[in-house]
């Protein structure tokens, strides 16, 4: 019986022979044809690689991993092929083994049939991660070698920044098999924790690994750093390889444009839109005699620390600025806007404005939200537009907490504004049609210190007795270019600087200044129609001990007005181009006089009348403290 049994175990040795080392041998002959066809591993495979769409890599291959999850292998891919999503089916039985559109897979394979798709073959059940790509902003961006998300970059930045960089080697790892869904989770887990470990090993040891190269590191802001393999020197990436930013160079100003500092100045430049700036640094834009048209909501994004802004003589229409377009601008305090189209006050403006400047549009309303939130606006001039007390909210100019100068010269206005913050110093009405001065159209704003009227239509009896009289900071008014008869009377008490000039003014009527305290300094009555009748031995009164500055050229005076020689305070005097044919009151003064010591009179204006300088006896002017000072010629001959 043993010779049988010997027999039988020599057969079935001879028989293993034959055969299995046949199969060894096929099967190393595949993986050697497999390494041809494509040797190296897949940037694909073994990490979870984000995806842009439309953005697809070329060639993709299937890398394969055996048992020990070391590479077997690399494929031209058969799977996902013309942008097609590709199916799985299990493949039960036959130890585990999966298939992919008909190919089989061993257990524990890993794949990777589309850039940020990776699957994992366990037990016959197909697991497949797929990796989001985050949103970037910005206008270029490309996909690096080996990456399938994109990242920012100028033009070409991209590839030559990675010039030289080694893709990680995998590296077996004998202890993580995934067996099923859950140890792949786990084996996860289990990389997040390393990483922590290495990154605190890493800095406590920073001082010694300086020497070698860098450790790329995803910082917070996504700044790349390089870790080093502590075990063999290899360099490792992590999972989501963070691809570093260059930096976007912002576009060039155009032809016309220049720069200095924080400010950049493109005037006549022929602009039709904003120009495209990114610069926080900049603080002032001078935009100033273009072809703008429109200001989108988009239009200051990247100079949002502007402070300065002039869009003068431009093109812009009310429906070409965006509601909000201004109202990124937190730090803006100066706004010019004049000589443009626009019909209404911008919205949504910056209550941090300081100046606002709209003259000379079609401004033809203002509503009581319309300067809404402007409490720190010091200054506005709306000069140059359709406005009237008929278009202008009475509380247009309530939410002004802090306006002090206010321009609405050139515009509709037939009496003074209602509702004048109570803050307003400087208040300019030029050009108006104004034609009375009511007794409460000053009532609230205790603070006024200048009124411009000049070129209306006001008469001295339409100027209400208490419309300015009890004013106690009011010091200067200009009612050039009206219809007045003579001064007007009821003039503020706190008048020091007041303009007459271009009126008909015939006289000025007695004791018109003896209530001003501390006294009226500037008097301005050229080009009126005043005679000797006209003016009164008490005109001046109240007016001699203050009077600094009389104009009383263009008029039609014979002889040096009474009352002149009193005023010990006066330094220059006008009497040119009128009909004085007399000689000057000081004629038969003393020169060394006590009087003369006293007077102050530096410039006397004199030529264009009918004095015959031939005559002037010397000491005509003898209170004048610098006889070249005083201007005779030329004068008139009958």
């Amino acid at each position: 019986m043993q010779a049988p049994s010997l027999l039988c175990y020599f057969l079935l040795v001879s028989l293993c022979t034959d055969f299995c080392p046949a199969e060894g041998g096929a099967g190393r002959r595949q993986r050697r044809r497999m390494r041809q066809r494509g040797l190296g591993r897949s940037p694909w495979a073994g990490r979870r690689a984000p995806r842009t769409p439309g953005m697809e890599p070329p060639g993709p291959r299937i890398p394969l991993i055996n048992i020990d999850d070391s590479v077997m292998g690399v494929f031209d891919s058969l799977v996902g092929l013309g942008e097609h999503e590709s199916t799985y089916s299990v493949l039960p039985g036959k130890n585990g083994q999966c298939t992919a559109n008909g190919m089989i897979m061993f257990d524990k394979a890993v794949w990777s049939p589309k850039p940020c798709v990776t699957c994992l073959c366990s037990k016959g059940e197909v697991i497949c991660d797929t990796t989001m790509c985050h949103p970037l902003k910005c206008p270029q961006t490309i996909i690096p070698a080996g990456e399938c998300c994109p990242v920012c970059s100028e033009t070409g930045m991209g590839h030559h920044r990675f010039t030289g960089l080694k893709l990680p080697r995998l590296k077996p790892n004998t202890n993580t098999a995934f067996n099923d869904p859950e140890s792949y989770k786990g084996h996860k887990k289990g990389e997040k924790k390393r990483k922590r470990k290495g990154r605190k090993n890493r800095q406590r040891h920073k001082g010694h690994r300086r020497e070698k190269l860098p450790v790329p590191r995803a910082g917070a802001e996504g700044d790349v750093q390089y870790e080093s393999d502590e075990d063999d020197g290899a360099f490792r990436i992590p999972a989501h390889f963070p691809i570093p930013v260059p930096p976007v160079e912002a576009p060039p100003l155009p032809s016309g444009c220049s720069t200095s500092d924080t400010t950049v100045s493109c005037i006549n430049a022929k602009l039709t839109q904003i120009p495209p700036i990114s610069d926080p640094d900049l603080t002032s834009l001078d935009l100033t005699g273009n072809s703008i048209t429109a200001i989108s909501d988009e239009a200051f994004n990247g100079i949002p620390n502007l402070e300065w802004i002039d869009l003068s003589k431009n093109n812009i229409t009310s429906p070409g600025i965006g509601p909000k377009a201004f109202k990124i601008l937190k730090k803006l305090k100066r706004l010019y806007l004049d000589g443009n189209m626009l019909v209404h006050i911008p919205s949504e403006l910056p209550s941090a404005l300081e100046e606002i400047k709209i003259n000379d549009n079609q401004l033809h309303a203002i509503d009581e939200d319309g300067l809404k939130d402007l409490k720190n606006l010091v200054t506005l001039e709306l000069e140059g537009n359709k406005l009237s007390e008929a278009n202008v909210s009475p509380l247009a100019f309530y939410p002004l907490k802090s306006l002090s100068y206010l321009r609405l010269g050139r515009n509709k206005f037939r009496i003074i504004p209602q509702g004048l913050p109570a803050t307003l110093e400087e208040l300019y009405l030029e050009h108006n049609q104004i034609e009375e001065v009511s007794e409460i159209c000053f009532n609230h704003t205790r603070n006024i210190n200048i009124i411009g009227l000049k070129h209306n239509k006001l008469e001295e009896h339409r100027i209400a007795p208490l419309a300015w009289i009890n004013q106690e900071n009011l010091e200067s008014i200009d009612l050039s270019y009206n219809k007045l008869y003579h001064v007007p009377s009821y003039l503020p008490k706190s008048l020091l600087h007041l303009v007459l000039i271009g009126n008909q003014i015939e006289r000025i009527p007695g004791y018109v200044f003896g209530h001003m305290r501390p006294g009226l300094e500037y008097l301005y009555l050229s080009f009126n129609k005043l005679t000797d009748d006209g003016i009164d031995p008490v005109s001046f009164f109240g007016a001699y001990h203050s009077l600094r500055e009389l104009f009383l050229d263009h008029n039609e005076l014979k002889a040096v007005p009474f009352g002149i020689d009193e005023m010990r305070k006066l330094r220059f005097l006008r009497l040119n181009n009128n009909k004085i044919r007399t000689q000057t009151n000081h004629e038969d003064e003393d020169e060394h006089s006590e009087e003369n010591e006293d007077s102050h009179l530096e410039h006397v204006h004199l030529e264009n009348n009918y004095i015959n300088t031939r005559q002037l006896s010397p000491h005509s002017f003898s209170c004048i403290r610098s006889y070249c000072s005083v201007v005779l010629k030329p004068q008139k001959t009958k």
